[in-house]
């Protein structure tokens, strides 16, 4: 059954709204200045964006691999040229193209980005941007997506687009890493009627129907709706892991008059995902051609389970009071509830007890409560030969979280010859883990994008007050989880729009993270980081295209490292990279995307000093093209797509203990298209490459083997 967010949480959601309210105020002292601008005669900063992108809305679709706007960078819908900081934008069509079937697929042909550092996994999300860690940095629709293990991974069938933005983006968004941020944009309401019927199947006994309809409800012009659905039953490459879901995202959009807009969003996605247990280092990694299957399944069917829910109800509001003011409030409740128990392999002992595997039985409840609200007040005015777009918020992020885990020593499991249907015997608990915990954040930013002729300039400060209440119980003894912490964090860029679409640019930016009380030890202060980076942004006037090519000097402070058991801040981390991004959707029919990563991590302190971040590969590259032949040709509708996607050498843990070989995998698809069908084939990992994404204490996990997807739809 579902929690409550309680009494004290209530009122502090109508403290925000009073406090969106405030903001209004704050920003409408602006208001004689802006009108004695627009007096004078003086252009506003929209008339002056750059051509093709204006009229560019950031969460609508874009035909083709180019989106010229970003909904994410600044919250206010400027074009990306224009946008002093790396940002990527994978849209639907070319998550489309690539069969994209998760979030790590849709992201790996963008740059700074590992997208499965630990292989393929059901549960969750887990990429890494520029070195650090992204499971903590995933958003929807502008809005955090809260958990404390890992983001709860959202169904890509449902999302327009992906965008990422890399760099600290604590101005906007409050606390998080300095890697950098994934928002996932989901599918609109729109005004014209549509439709979208289809089916996949692939390996790994993958089965999936869905749908996707929408346009104006009918007798009004004022009323838009969308629903998107889609059922799946598969399984993966590891024997008897399910990754079976329902998903159902029903929208709503009210526009009255062109200056209201209302947008109702909501989704309910049930699955069962299995957890991927690593293998022992022992029999895969230290004994390379003599390595254990990567289907072998280290659980046992008789006993795993696994039961997951994940709600969202929410809605973004916008209304423009004149040529000045536009009012935003985005908000949203989501709720996620999870029971699962599993068999895997335990990290005593390199995971082995003689010549058997040694494993852990895991039992873990979650029920997780989250409110985000986000009010927003943007002012379009003028001062003397300035154009300002400045934007001025308040948000909310309100997080219950209770989770109860324990750890089982269990049955060993013989490698050669596995045994599977129990009796599975637990001989003692390892761990237990009772942990209920309040987490709150309030920010307030301010953020000020000004025009000068050519130069464009952005500087934002935003303060944040976070706090977390609760206890954790370790069957024994409790301890209180109670911490505050605050924080100013800033941002400033400063770029030049040349004649022929190209802008150069340097940024500086901050950011912070409070780090949750440990089980022992002192309360940990909040990490803390900050970057320098520079680079050019080229938009052709042409041709549909943009490229893009960023330095930067990345660092975090006070990060926590594990001694003895007891969590200590050691360490400090610095990247210094080079990334090189070029998409284009050009009018003979040739789509592509490249991208090009170059990163050299450090960490200096007590414990790592000297060592490169685990999963950082130093160098990274890919390339996708996809050519469709044209009308009137012997082979209209016809259409090949293929990619190549290079990963260099990296460490699978903190101490460089394990060094991961680099490795090259092939991608290929053919697609044919006519009256309304679209039918494709695609193929990940061509060559059947076996390889070993990541390898720790932990365990070694494989990558995905070579995975072969069909897929049939109709439009209309």
């Amino acid at each position: 059954m579902t929690k409550g967010i309680g009494v004290q949480g209530k009122s502090k959601h109508i403290s925000i709204l009073a406090g969106g309210c405030a903001a209004i105020a704050y920003v409408a002292f602006l208001a004689p200045a802006a009108a004695l601008a627009q007096e004078a005669g003086t252009t506003l900063l929209q008339t002056i964006t750059v051509e093709g992108a204006k009229n560019q809305d950031p969460k609508a679709p874009v035909k083709g691999y180019v989106a010229k706007t970003s909904a994410s960078a600044t919250k206010t819908g400027r074009s990306l040229v224009e946008t002093p900081q790396s940002v990527s934008v994978i849209t639907k069509d070319q998550m489309d193209a690539q069969t994209v079937r998760n979030l790590s697929e849709a992201l790996n042909y963008v740059p700074g980005v590992v997208a499965q550092p630990s292989g393929a996994d059901p549960r969750f999300d887990a990429p890494r941007i520029r070195g650090f860690q992204g499971n903590q940095l995933q958003f929807l629709n502008g809005l955090r997506l809260m958990r404390t293990a890992g983001a709860p991974p959202y169904e890509v069938y449902g999302l327009e687009r992906v965008e990422v933005i890399r760099g600290p983006a604590s101005v906007l968004y409050g606390q998080g890493n300095p890697g950098g941020l994934i928002n996932l944009v989901s599918k609109r309401p729109t005004f014209e009627r549509f439709g979208e019927v289809g089916a996949q199947i692939g390996s790994f006994d993958y089965y999936q129907s869905m749908f996707d309809i929408g346009g104006p409800v009918a007798g009004t012009d004022s009323f838009a709706y969308r629903l998107t659905g889609l059922a799946r039953k598969a399984h993966t490459q590891t024997d008897n892991l399910q990754n079976d879901r329902y998903f159902i995202a029903p929208a709503l959009t009210w526009q009255p008059d062109e200056d209201t807009k209302l947008t109702v969003l909501a989704s309910y996605q049930h699955d069962n995902p299995s957890s991927p247990s690593g293998l022992p280092p022992a029999l895969t990694y230290s004994r390379p051609g003599n390595m254990l299957d990567r289907s072998f399944y280290v659980g046992d069917p008789s006993f795993d389970t696994s039961n997951r829910k994940f709600t969202n109800i929410g809605y973004e509001f916008e209304h423009r009071f004149d040529e000045t003011f536009t009012f935003r409030q985005n908000a949203r409740y989501s709720n996620f509830d999870w029971s699962y128990r599993a068999l895997g392999m335990s990290s005593t002992s390199g995971g082995m007890i003689g010549n058997l595997i040694r494993r852990n039985a895991t039992f873990q409840d979650e029920l997780l409560n989250t409110f985000n609200i986000d009010n927003s007040l943007q002012a379009d005015f003028s001062t003397g030969p300035i154009d300002h777009t400045l934007l001025v918020g308040l948000d909310y992020r309100y997080f219950d979280n209770n989770v109860k885990t324990e750890f089982w020593a269990a049955t060993p499991l013989n490698p050669v010859n596995p045994v599977y249907g129990g009796p599975i015997s637990l001989t003692s608990r390892t761990l237990y883990a009772d942990v209920k915990t309040d987490i709150s954040q309030i920010g307030f930013y301010a953020q000020d994008e000004m025009a000068i002729e050519n130069w464009r300039i952005t500087a934002g400060l935003r303060q944040d007050w976070a706090s977390t209440s609760g206890t954790t119980f370790n069957g024994t003894t409790y301890r209180t989880l109670d911490k505050d912490d605050h924080k100013l964090t800033g941002r400033v860029g400063v770029s030049y729009l040349f004649d022929g679409g190209f802008a150069p640019y340097v940024s500086y930016a901050t950011s912070f993270e409070p780090v949750p009380q440990p089980a022992v030890g002192d309360a940990p202060k909040p990490t803390t980081g900050e970057q320098w980076e520079a680079g050019i942004k080229y938009q052709p006037e042409g041709f549909d295209g943009f490229f893009s090519a960023a330095i930067y000097d990345l660092k975090q402070k006070n990060v926590t490292t594990t001694v003895g058991g007891v969590t200590q801040q050691m360490d400090e981390a610095r990247v210094k990279g080079l990334e090189l991004e070029g998409v284009a959707s050009l009018t003979d029919g040739l789509d592509l995307r490249a991208a090009y990563t170059y990163m050299d991590s450090e960490v200096s302190g007590r414990v790592n000093d000297g060592k490169e971040l685990d999963s950082t590969p130093r160098h990274a590259a890919s390339l996708w093209l996809d050519y469709t032949f044209a009308e009137d040709t012997a082979l209209e509708g016809f259409g090949i797509g293929g990619g190549v996607r290079y990963v260099g050498k990296r460490y699978g843990d903190a101490a460089n203990t394990f060094e991961m070989k680099g490795l090259a995998l092939l991608d290929l698809g053919v697609h044919y298209e006519k009256n309304g069908y679209r039918a494709s084939l695609q193929v990940q990992n061509l060559t059947d490459k076996e390889y070993i994404s990541s390898c720790s204490t932990f365990g070694c996990y494989y990558g995905d083997g070579r995975t072969v997807m069909g897929k049939l739809t109709y439009r209309w």
